[in-house]
């Protein structure tokens, strides 16, 4: 299956995107139905591209769009409850405020895609590619095992891509073995999330609350702590290179 290569974009454009989630308040130019109706004439066949295609607003719940091209799509404030985007590439697209209640994206890519405001409870996100933006999203008992979301150093020619989770729930979450390796999490609530294994190198986590968490194998090393909660919290104990962090004696551990 053959999809488009993104192109080398400016990186302050990006960043840009990626912190604002602006884009066109035109009206979408395809309706709901038509959406169902090109999906289901592309099943077994060749790729969908609705790659740039403005769908904001739309209802899509419960839409298969395995195989569809999402590259830079406005899918602002759309209905994506009970979608199926597993393995899609959705890299750049405006997902602002969207609901993805229930929405299965395994394994899809989303590198620099704006999710902020977006609601996720119980999505499955299993090893999704997800260096974009969560700020103010729900993701309360959502599934993020194995997702590579830390920075890739390796990518400079773009600028540097971090994932930025400021302010967003995720009560109950799973994360174990992600990695989120100089993540923006300030005032994140992982409260009872499972963050087993996660990669937390030099990650901003000024203001998150851990309580009651799994962190046990967690790597916070050169992470930044200050102010962080920690109340209940097990496998503390158990976190690798704790003594590494920076504000750590802000944190509240009792």
């Amino acid at each position: 299956m053959k999809l488009l290569r993104l192109p080398m974009l400016n990186a302050a454009i990006i960043a840009s995107a990626l912190l604002t989630g602006t884009g066109s308040s035109t009206a979408a130019e395809l309706t709901a139905d038509e959406v169902r109706g090109l999906l289901a004439a592309h099943q077994g066949g060749t790729a969908l591209d609705l790659s740039g295609k403005d769908l904001s607003g739309l209802d899509l719940a419960n839409v298969d769009f395995r195989g569809a091209n999402l590259t830079g799509a406005n899918l602002k404030r759309a209905n994506l409850a009970g979608a199926d985007l597993s393995g899609t590439l959705i890299d750049l697209a405006i997902m602002r405020g969207a609901n993805l209640t229930g929405a299965k994206l395994r394994n899809a890519s989303a590198f620099s895609t704006i999710l902020a405001e977006a609601d996720l409870t119980g999505a499955d996100l299993a090893g999704a590619k997800l260096v974009c933006n969560f700020e103010n999203a729900i993701l309360n008992n959502a599934n993020l095992e194995g997702a590579a979301m830390g920075a890739d150093m390796r990518n400079q020619s773009m600028g540097l891509m971090r994932l930025s989770m400021r302010n967003a729930s995720l009560h109950g979450a799973k994360l174990a073995g992600a990695d989120m390796s100089r993540a923006m999490l300030e005032f994140a609530d992982f409260n009872g999330a499972d963050l087993s294994g996660v990669n937390l190198m030099r990650a901003e986590a000024g203001g998150a609350d851990f309580s009651g968490a799994i962190l046990d194998g967690a790597n916070f090393t050169m992470a930044d702590l200050q102010g962080a909660r920690f109340r209940g919290a097990k496998g503390v104990d158990k976190i690798i290179g704790m003594d590494s962090t920076t504000n750590r004696d802000s944190a509240v551990f009792e």
